[in-house]
């Protein structure tokens, strides 16, 4: 998979320092199991010049249905092995929100978790783009929100309605692509609708969408890569990782 990526001689670190997507809270969802998981995790974040970690647990309906106590127990429980490690590395906690049954519940009763500075990660479905996906992304806009939409290249539909992501992202929605997809670790078809959304200035934040320790060494791999030199030059100035600080304020329900 990986031999079209040919390795430079050092490795790079990313230019950026806040991970915006990123599965490493330990027992909560198919990411970090253990606390030792999450601390190997954040130390891989490290390495590759992150200093900054906004944890975005699962919300998903029967899988993960995680509520703002688990998260936040789960978080406490993190910082103070981080602290204990003394690791220097700064943690915020979120989650992706699948958009489904239990994110319209948990919405409805304001248990959304924005990250600093109101942003939010909106996930899709794998299978169809969500009914009325504009009217969410608008009223999350209204309450002030800055909505994030996951790894829109993963979504197949989109492969040959490639418009439709522009018309998404014209309303001010960012789009957050995977490390993971510009690498080929999810095969052909996202790839190639990263590389597009490169070429027409669709992406705005870039994550490593971490579930573990394998796509840690896929995405350290990738960055040696002369692609990701190539694919980086092109994104200079682009990418907003790093604005994802400042005060939260809940919406009014």
């Amino acid at each position: 998979m990986f031999n079209i990526f040919r390795k430079k001689k050092h490795i790079t670190t990313l230019p950026f320092h806040t991970d915006v997507h990123c599965h490493i809270m330990p027992g909560v969802d198919h990411g970090a199991q253990t606390i030792e998981d999450s601390l190997a995790m954040l130390r891989a974040e490290m390495e590759m010049g992150i200093n900054r970690v906004i944890l975005t647990s699962h919300v998903t309906a029967e899988t993960f249905e995680n509520t703002p106590e688990t998260l936040a127990a789960g978080f406490d429980t993190l910082k103070r092995a981080v602290e204990e490690e003394q690791l220097p590395i700064e943690l915020h906690y979120s989650a992706e929100y699948r958009i489904d049954e239990y994110w319209n519940k948990e919405y409805a009763l304001g248990h959304e978790i924005p990250m600093p500075g109101n942003f939010i990660l909106m996930e899709n479905s794998f299978q169809q783009e969500m009914l009325q996906l504009d009217d969410l992304l608008f009223d999350l806009r209204v309450k002030g929100y800055k909505p994030i939409l996951a790894h829109p290249e993963r979504y197949s539909y989109y492969s040959d309605r490639k418009q439709r992501l522009q018309q998404i992202h014209d309303t001010g929605v960012k789009f957050q692509v995977n490390l993971l997809s510009l690498a080929g670790y999810f095969g052909h078809g996202p790839r190639e609708t990263a590389l597009w959304m490169i070429q027409n200035g669709l992406v705005d934040m870039l994550g490593t969408d971490m579930h573990n320790l394998e796509h840690a060494k896929v995405i350290h791999d990738y960055i040696a890569s002369h692609d990701w030199e190539r694919q980086a030059k092109k994104l200079e100035g682009h990418l907003l990782n790093d604005w994802v600080k400042g005060p939260t304020q809940k919406a009014q329900h």
